[in-house]
């Protein structure tokens, strides 16, 4: 039986853990005195609570602990990511459909900027598919007005500093020219403040246009503008080592070893073996593309290639 001291956890974890901000958030709220547990309103992040003390944050119980759950959203150009804007800006979690739950975002997209953005009820899932320690490469599409030289993408390849701040390797490849204008596949593992702009800007080429495609495994793929699709469960164990599921069926989550970062490997009960060959359906579904991918060559009744 589990001692209950191995069930207590830091004020500001539990808070991430319920969803409802993000752990550095959560310790400027107890600075700010907006957290009482048991009557008494705290001062200080440096305080651990158990399953059966009462939380209390802006004079509401802290929601439970669910499940960690995931979302893919289409965010579209003119809104915040923040769930209030000072200056009375569309936000969007004022767009989100009503049977969502209360969600935080993994990172931002700033308000002209557009495409992939994760969702998340868990603070702490949040902060770690944030940090570069998780290594996790977002991939954009952007159009600058110019023509980009390649001695420009090789200075962003050994990475930059602008106005003090020092940027780290950004991979830059340019897809076409057209015009003025031209458009380029921008990835990076960092993902500061406005970090496309500002060194893009620092190069002499303003951005037109970013559309964030890719972040880690997880695609923009065909969403359509505005629209949010939930990650599915298997995919957050597989690529994200989330174990705590409360699943009905027999898909059980096993684990099986840990790969060198650390994270579990896991199958399911019944399933294939981590040394075995996956099927199809042991993948996780990545939907397409920006671009169509090339068909597979048909085959005749002979085997020979049509």
């Amino acid at each position: 039986m589990t001692d209950e001291t191995e069930k207590k956890e830091r004020i500001a974890k539990r808070m991430a853990r319920a969803g409802l901000c993000s752990r550095r958030d959560a310790e400027r709220w107890i600075a700010a005195g907006r957290v009482v547990v048991n009557g008494t309103k705290l001062d200080s992040p440096a305080f651990t609570v158990s399953p059966t003390d009462t939380i209390i944050v802006d004079g509401n119980p802290l929601p439970k602990k669910e499940r960690p759950r995931l979302w893919r959203y289409h965010k579209p150009v003119g809104l915040v990511t923040s769930h209030k804007d000072e200056k009375g800006r569309d936000t969007v979690f004022d767009k989100l459909p009503e049977d969502m739950p209360r969600v935080i975002s993994v990172g931002r997209l700033d308000l002209n900027s557009e495409g992939l953005l994760l969702l998340t009820n868990d603070g702490e899932l949040a902060r770690r598919l944030e940090l570069p320690a998780t290594g996790w490469k977002r991939k954009y599409r952007v159009r600058v007005h110019g023509h980009p030289k390649e001695r420009d993408l090789q200075l962003l390849r050994k990475g930059v500093t602008v106005e003090g701040v020092k940027y780290g390797a950004i991979e830059a490849d340019l897809d076409s020219t057209k015009g003025a204008n031209s458009w380029l596949t921008i990835s990076l593992r960092e993902g500061k403040n406005r970090e496309i702009r500002k060194v893009m800007e620092f190069l002499g080429y303003t951005v037109l246009r970013l559309i964030r495609v890719s972040y880690g495994p997880l695609q923009l793929g065909e969403l359509e503008d505005g629209k949010v699709e939930e990650v599915k469960s298997k995919i957050l164990r597989d690529q994200m080592g989330v174990e705590k599921f409360e699943e009905e069926d027999d898909e059980t989550p096993e684990i099986t070893d840990k790969n060198r970062r650390g994270r579990p490997t896991l199958r399911t009960k019944g399933g294939p073996k981590p040394t075995e060959k996956r099927g199809a359906r042991s993948q996780p579904h990545k939907p397409g593309s920006m671009q169509g991918k090339r068909p597979a060559p048909s085959r005749n009744r002979s085997g020979k290639k049509s």
